[in-house]
């Protein structure tokens, strides 16, 4: 998805219609505002608004990469070392986070900020052209379904059977325009938010196009699916959203190198937000990268633990290098590069899961799958196949990329000596919103 500068007048558009957390104690409207019934009164700002909700989902704090950062901190186990100055991360590293902390802070403010523009679309799909009124809903379902799953795996337990009633995160799901006792909203249960990610992502992979350019289409909210299903061990589901989303178009790239640092999307993208010299972040190249690539000092180091996993023949290997006197990944080394968010080989490797762990070929063998991505990574197809094996595959194939915490957490591995379901490998709820919000409720632990 390309985001372009958004002009001045499209800014005031978006704070017109962008709500501050229910925190914001001082809520002074700009005088420049413009009214969110002016913003959204044609099809024309309605469109434009829709592009601000991908431009709030690429935000630093959100795609733009804290989340998957977080969850390689969180889930970092001898694997990863955060080394660099700043405390929130740290605090993440080192699981042991204050309800304060600012990144915890401010990614729960853009994830809202940001449903709530896509809300402020939804509710204005009347004055979209009749023929565009399916496509526009499809990619605001699709960006806010997002939002809510990245929040239900942060600031909530993993979804299982004893943990479905807990608390996960409030579902907002119609604009909000004001602040007052009825924004005061409870935390719906994670088996609720889990059933609204569903059912928007199943509405907007039935009415989203099948080929959209750089934003969503069918096939972007089909392996969104397949990633919801897998989280929640809803194996058959996951299989059958994999491979819709693999027929919906795409193939690997021969070289697996060629995956990453692109100023546009590969073969293999099923959605990724693009950074431009114009506008943009790319906060994995800041973190996980070093100067002479547009990084910062190094700040997150990759330790011997985890390239003792690959063997030595895997053609992934090719992609560390030594820089800033630590290993690093070269997979975020293009300041102005895409960053990946789906890969075609991450269904392959779900669809191989699904099917291994229900004896089924839905789609194709597991072992085919597996060999799919193993053999692009230069070693021998295999003959057999283990589940073992797809979940090291995985482990590799997506090292790096935002994975970890929330493998560990559906697989009950264990995270530096904790058990996955650890209060402390859950985000507690920002302090600021519990000072404001008496219906909210802390996480245990905090």
């Amino acid at each position: 998805m390309k985001l372009y500068h958004i002009p001045r007048y499209v800014a005031l558009m978006l704070a017109a219609i962008t709500t501050v957390s229910c925190a914001d104690l001082l809520n002074l409207e700009p005088q420049q505002n413009i009214s969110e019934e002016l913003a959204l009164n044609s099809d024309a700002n309605v469109k434009t608004v829709l592009i601000g909700a991908y431009d709030a989902l690429s935000n630093g704090d959100l795609y733009g990469g804290n989340i998957q950062i977080f969850s390689e901190l969180l889930g970092g186990d001898g694997e990863v070392r955060w080394v660099g100055t700043f405390d929130a991360p740290r605090q993440i590293f080192n699981k042991q986070i204050s309800v304060t902390n600012g990144d915890v802070q401010d990614t729960w403010i853009q994830a809202y900020d940001a449903i709530n523009i896509c809300n402020n679309v939804l509710a204005s799909l009347e004055v979209v052209n009749a023929e565009d009124q399916d496509q526009v809903k499809g990619e605001a379902l699709f960006i806010r379904s997002a939002i809510y799953f990245e929040l239900v795996r942060l600031y909530a337990p993993q979804y299982e059977s004893s943990t479905v009633s807990s608390p996960g995160v409030p579902l907002v799901l119609t604009p909000t325009r004001s602040i007052d006792e009825s924004s005061k909203l409870a935390r719906n249960t994670v088996g609720e938010v889990y059933t609204q990610v569903i059912t928007d992502l199943e509405l907007a992979a039935s009415i989203l196009p099948e080929s959209n350019g750089v934003f969503a289409a069918i096939g972007a909210a089909e392996a969104l699916l397949a990633r919801v299903y897998l989280q929640k061990g809803d194996y058959a589901a996951a299989a059958l959203a994999a491979t819709l989303a693999i027929n919906a178009g795409g193939t690997l790239n021969p070289d697996y190198g060629d995956a990453f640092n692109n100023s546009s999307y590969s073969s293999e993208d099923i959605f990724a937000i693009t950074v431009t010299t114009q506008d943009g972040v790319n906060w994995m190249n800041l973190f996980f990268s070093i100067p002479i690539y547009g990084g910062r000092d190094g700040d997150i180091e990759i330790q011997e633990d985890h390239l003792a996993l690959y063997d030595s023949l895997d053609s992934r290997l090719a992609l560390f290098f030594v820089g800033a006197g630590a290993t690093r990944t070269g997979k975020w080394n293009n300041q102005f590069g895409n960053v990946n968010i789906i890969r075609l080989a991450e269904m392959y490797l779900i669809r191989a899961e699904s099917n291994q762990r229900l004896s089924s070929t839905v789609g194709a063998s597991p072992l085919e799958d597996y060999n799919k991505v193993h053999t692009r990574a230069g070693l021998a197809a295999a003959t057999e196949v283990t589940l073992e094996d797809i979940l090291l595959e995985r482990r590799l194939e997506l090292a790096h990329e935002g994975a970890k915490i929330h493998d560990n957490r559906r697989l009950g591995l264990a995270v530096g000596g904790r058990p996955y379901n650890d209060p402390r490998l859950v985000f507690p709820i920002p302090q600021r919103e519990i000072d404001v919000n008496s219906n909210l409720v802390q996480n245990t632990g905090y």
